[in-house]
């Protein structure tokens, strides 16, 4: 099998989660300047079998699209015009950076470390990976 590559896109930074090849678990993989995203997940899916790629899909309380949105689909046109082969799926991504602060908080990390926003970029597309994974079971 392959794996499936999850970002929480941002207009500075994007975290990315990558699922092991059983597509079971969601792993934090790293977090990269927005403007090298292309450029590092061709690296990465040159290395790697990717599946697919699940975007955050930032919606408000309302269920409408958020305003950073406009700056994702630029994103997905252009991964789709260099990866054609590989689906997008969106996935809603409402309190991922709540829930990875709690989780940060739960795990003992110090206060310095839980100001790290690209950790916490990291973290939310983990659990917007591994909800989708979970989401896929049922």
């Amino acid at each position: 099998m392959s794996r499936i590559v999850a970002i929480d896109y941002g207009r500075k930074r994007t975290g990315i989660a990558v699922s092991d090849v059983m597509q079971l678990i969601a792993n934090g993989l790293t977090t990269v300047p927005t403007h090298q995203l292309l450029n590092f997940l061709g690296e990465y899916i040159a290395k790697e079998p990717v599946e697919r790629l699940v975007v955050g899909l930032p919606r408000q309380m309302n269920h409408e699209v958020s305003e950073n949105m406009k700056h994702i689909e630029p994103f997905v046109r252009s991964f789709k015009k260099r990866f054609p082969q590989i689906p997008v799926e969106f996935a809603d991504e409402r309190f991922t950076s709540v829930l990875a602060h709690r989780t940060m908080l739960e795990a003992g990390l110090k206060k310095k470390d839980r100001q790290n926003k690209a950790l916490v970029d990291e973290i939310s597309a983990t659990i917007i990976l591994q909800t989708y994974l979970e989401s896929r079971r049922f």
